[in-house]
């Protein structure tokens, strides 16, 4: 399965269901985010305004909803807690290092997505994405900026070199974030700019199908569990029970013990004797 987890989604745009149309038949993706990308404070009445179903349901395509938080203010409370249950994804987009720091350190989300298609003010440092890669969180980058933009493809092409140099390849997921159908590509055409950039063949798959699958499925679990935590109950008989089956159970069925090696003057058995004394005890016998 393939995975393209940043659509961008708008109540108005036209070209939204063309795109999704192109992600599904022409390129082959399973599954896709519908992204809404929000800055500022949220509104206390609707957190997800991306409806659950907006298009027809097709059996080969799964259609996810994501938002992405435009960190630009260190101060403000994003309620990431409250966005963990409205939306299937909850990636964050840092505008400096300091904020890269406290998304990397100590922020709840499933995805960090820098956008690299401009030039950094700053360079990543294996000390502080790591942090991310340790939590369990993982990182995009995004190509289609950089499809009909030359400034962008530069920026894009260095930027996603030093992120996988500073990550060593570790946690690296690629999406599109493109508006329109043209800026999609298809997932090995996908594998194969992640070559460019310095990502392996396996790694490049890993990119688009194993890793993403491991996003859904831990925002999933922060959904429908405690922080993360499951109860596991397993159905074991108390040893109350236990002993009660022991007690009620016949003499035949009681396990017998294992037999204990006795003194052979209680048993009645003739004592053994050794090597040397059965010699003599035939040479006497001849004589």
């Amino acid at each position: 399965m393939f995975y393209d987890l940043n659509v961008p989604w708008a109540p108005t745009s036209p070209d939204l269901p063309r795109t999704k149309t192109d992600c599904q038949q022409t390129v082959g993706y399973n599954v896709i985010a519908l992204s809404h990308i929000h800055s500022g404070k949220f509104s206390q009445s609707q957190l997800n305004p991306i409806p659950e179903n907006p298009f027809p349901k097709h059996p080969n395509l799964q259609i996810l909803r994501r938002i992405t938080v435009i960190l630009d203010d260190p101060s403000q409370n994003h309620r990431l807690a409250a966005l963990t249950s409205a939306y299937d994804i909850v990636a964050l987009r840092p505008t400096n290092e300091k904020l890269l720091l406290q998304a990397c350190k100590e922020l709840d989300c499933d995805l960090i997505s820098v956008d690299l298609s401009q030039r950094m003010s700053y360079h990543f440092k294996h000390k502080t994405v790591g942090l991310a890669i340790q939590r369990g969180i993982f990182l995009e980058i995004n190509y289609s900026a950089s499809i009909n933009d030359i400034t962008a493809r530069r920026n894009l092409i260095g930027n996603a070199a030093a992120l996988i140099r500073a990550t060593r390849g570790r946690g690296i997921i690629i999406s599109s974030e493109a508006r329109k159908a043209l800026g999609v590509r298809g997932p090995f055409d996908v594998i194969n700019l992640a070559t460019l950039w310095g990502l392996s063949q396996d790694k490049g798959r890993e990119a688009v199908d194993g890793l993403p699958r491991l996003v859904v499925a831990q925002a999933k679990l922060k959904r429908t569990s405690f922080r993360g935590v499951i109860d596991v109950v397993v159905n074991e008989p108390p040893q109350g029970n236990k002993r009660r089956a022991e007690d009620e159970a016949g003499p035949s069925d009681q396990p017998k013990p294992e037999a204990k090696s006795e003194d052979n003057t209680k048993t009645g058995a003739p004592p053994k004797l050794s090597k040397k004394a059965r010699k003599a005890l035939a040479r006497a016998s001849k004589s």
